[in-house]
Formats: structure tokens, C-alpha cells, sequence
């Protein structure tokens, strides 16, 4: 398991594609929102104690300013990207995979239960809605406004309402600095 500052190094490589001690200070302070965004959200598992209350107080102060609602509970792998951080709604039981881009106004939950299950390289279009107990498969794209409401295979593009696949090739395009550990 990563650590959260390796976490943080990797969600910062997906941003700017590269990774040092002052790019990441300046993206804190540049007012980089998914990057700042993310940095609170990866500490708030900090083992040290200070840190992790400090933390979780500027989670929840972001995640009110940038209306984004990604618990600390949710699991969430390497280089996560959020495009334009904001309207952003995850469950808790969520698991992601690494290297997955979120846009803006993405909605990922159950009413049921246990959240989706997403794959590596997967790119998630402005204003999805993912919808149960469903898996997205690795090297995904899931168009804008989509509502996927069943499992999406490897490789493919789902778009629509619901979702449906229009084809397995060139997937993961717009998954550009991967993060390979």
C-alpha cells in the first residue's frame, strides 16, 4: 500500500508530468484545485496525528468551497486527476483504480450498497452518472453526460443514456502522464 505522500507525488506527476518539492509548493499555493484538492485528501490518512486532523479540516473546507464530496473512506489508487475540481459527488465504497481522470459534475454511487468497482486508465467524461454495484473495466472512456447503469468492458467507450459501447479501440486516450509507480 502507498503511503500518502507517494500518493500525492503520483497525483502530481498526472498533473504537470513531472514531480519536485517546488512544483509541488507552487501548486498548493497556485491555487491548482484538483491538486490541492487531492493533497488534503490523500493526508487525511496520514499516520501522524496532527497532520491527519489538520487534514481533515481542509478536506472539508475544500470540498465546501470546491463542491466536491470525495470521502476519506473511499479507495482510490495512484495519479487521480480531477479535470475543472468541482460538482464532484463519490461514494464511500468506491474503489478506483490508478491513473483515472474525473471531470467536472460526476456523480458515482449506490442507492443499494456498495459503490462501482473502476479499473486502471480510466477516463470519466463532464457530467456521468455511475450508478450501483457495476465494474468498469481498465482503459476505459465514458463520454460526457453518460449514465452507465451496467458493467463496461475493457477497452472500450461507452456513451449515452444508458450507456452503451460504440467500440474497443484506442482506449484511454485522454489519460495522458500515467503514473507508473
Amino acid at each position: 500500500m502507498m503511503t500518502p505522500f507517494e500518493l500525492i507525488k503520483s497525483d502530481l506527476s498526472r498533473q504537470t508530468g513531472r514531480y519536485s518539492n517546488n512544483l509541488l509548493i507552487k501548486d498548493l499555493l497556485n491555487n491548482n484545485r484538483s491538486f490541492k484538492y487531492t493533497f488534503w485528501l490523500r493526508l487525511t490518512s496520514s499516520s501522524n496525528s496532527i497532520l491527519k486532523l489538520f487534514a481533515r479540516y481542509m478536506h472539508t473546507h475544500l470540498s465546501i468551497k470546491y463542491q466536491i464530496q470525495i470521502p476519506k473512506e473511499a479507495k482510490i489508487g495512484a495519479g487521480l486527476y480531477l479535470g475543472h475540481a468541482t460538482g464532484i459527488v463519490i461514494s464511500p465504497s468506491v474503489e478506483i483504480g490508478i491513473n483515472c481522470n474525473i471531470s467536472q459534475f460526476v456523480n458515482i454511487g449506490s442507492n443499494h450498497g456498495k459503490a462501482a468497482s473502476i479499473g486502471n486508465n480510466v477516463y470519466i467524461g463532464p457530467m456521468v452518472c455511475i450508478v450501483e454495484n457495476i465494474v468498469i473495466g481498465n482503459n476505459v472512456t465514458i463520454g460526457a453526460g453518460a449514465v452507465v447503469v451496467k458493467d463496461i468492458p475493457e477497452n472500450a467507450t461507452a456513451v449515452g443514456n444508458p450507456s452503451h459501447v460504440v467500440h474497443q479501440h484506442d482506449p484511454g486516450r485522454y489519460i495522458m502522464n500515467k503514473y507508473y509507480g
